[in-house]
């Protein structure tokens, strides 16, 4: 561990899974120890991480399979000693449903938190490239919360990015960090990837962990990679590539209080509802203070 008071390192592991849990599984292994003997502290692996498969029939027949990626994570955050967060395995929940659940393991292998991606990925967006991952998914009804030895984490997952509420709430409970695994796709990572993650650190005053899935997939997607960990300013303190790998840097939580009292958005923030003024010639949104 680092002896800095307070600091520590965080270690994002980019993959670019199969359709096979085991080999997905060895993968990620390999890269989890890679970073714990580049010091992190604390490892975090990208969206899907045991299986990459939008089809709804190959990703069941995937799951069918004595998928044993949990316990092997678990054992390896106890082996390590190291806090592991699985940015997310997809679960069977019934015969019909799988939770995109991510599993937050202390360095006694022990599951401290869960988290079920509460928004789904129901897109389309052009080219042929579509995704209803309602058709498949039970999505989550909460959001999680937990304590690491050096402050609280936030978690989501992938399109939960798009919905800033979420994090707001998340930093107004006290969310120092918060951790965005995902598998973006080539399209939407190269426009708007960067940009969101910043924005969350940025209206927030909060550390952004975003671990990611990179490069062509065995079942022919393309993923946009581009690992960030970001800080409470808005800067990129580091940046992966497309291509299997471990990004690390060191954090620094007293960068969240001093950019929270730069910037005290938070203490900001006013309660509203939208009411309709009307003028001779126009009408517009007026803003109208409720009580708490």
């Amino acid at each position: 561990m680092n002896d800095a008071a307070n600091t520590f390192t965080v270690g994002l592991v980019t993959l670019r899974s199969g359709l096979k849990p085991k080999a997905n599984f060895d993968a990620a292994a390999k890269l989890i120890r890679e970073a714990k003997d580049a010091g992190a502290d604390y490892i975090l692996t990208p969206e899907m991480t045991n299986v990459m498969e939008s089809r709804r029939d190959v990703l069941f027949e995937a799951l069918t399979e004595d998928d044993a990626s949990l316990d092997g994570f678990r054992d390896l955050a106890r082996a390590l000693k190291r806090h592991l967060h699985i940015g997310s395995l997809a679960v069977k929940v019934s015969h019909e449903r799988i939770a995109n659940r991510s599993f937050l393991i202390d360095p006694l292998g022990e599951i401290i938190a869960t988290y079920d991606k509460i928004h789904m990925f129901d897109v389309d967006l052009g080219g042929g490239e579509t995704y209803r991952e309602s058709s498949s998914y039970q999505p989550g009804e909460s959001g999680a919360l937990v304590d690491l030895p050096w402050g609280k984490l936030g978690m989501s997952i992938c399109y939960d990015l798009r919905f800033p509420a979420l994090y707001r709430a998340l930093a107004e409970s006290g969310a120092s960090f918060l951790t965005v695994p995902a598998a973006f796709t080539k399209i939407t990572g190269e426009a708007h990837w960067h940009v969101l993650l910043r924005a969350r650190a940025i209206e927030n005053g909060s550390f952004v962990f975003a671990a990611a899935q990179g490069g062509l997939h065995e079942n022919g997607r393309e993923t946009f990679g581009h690992s960030l960990i970001v800080d409470p300013w808005g800067a990129v303190l580091a940046e992966g590539g497309t291509q299997p790998s471990v990004t690390l840097a060191k954090i620094d939580p007293a960068r969240v209080d001093e950019a929270r009292r730069r910037i005290p958005s938070l203490q900001h923030g006013r309660r509203f509802t939208l009411g309709e003024a009307h003028s001779l010639h126009t009408s517009h949104l007026h803003l109208v203070r409720s009580k708490p």
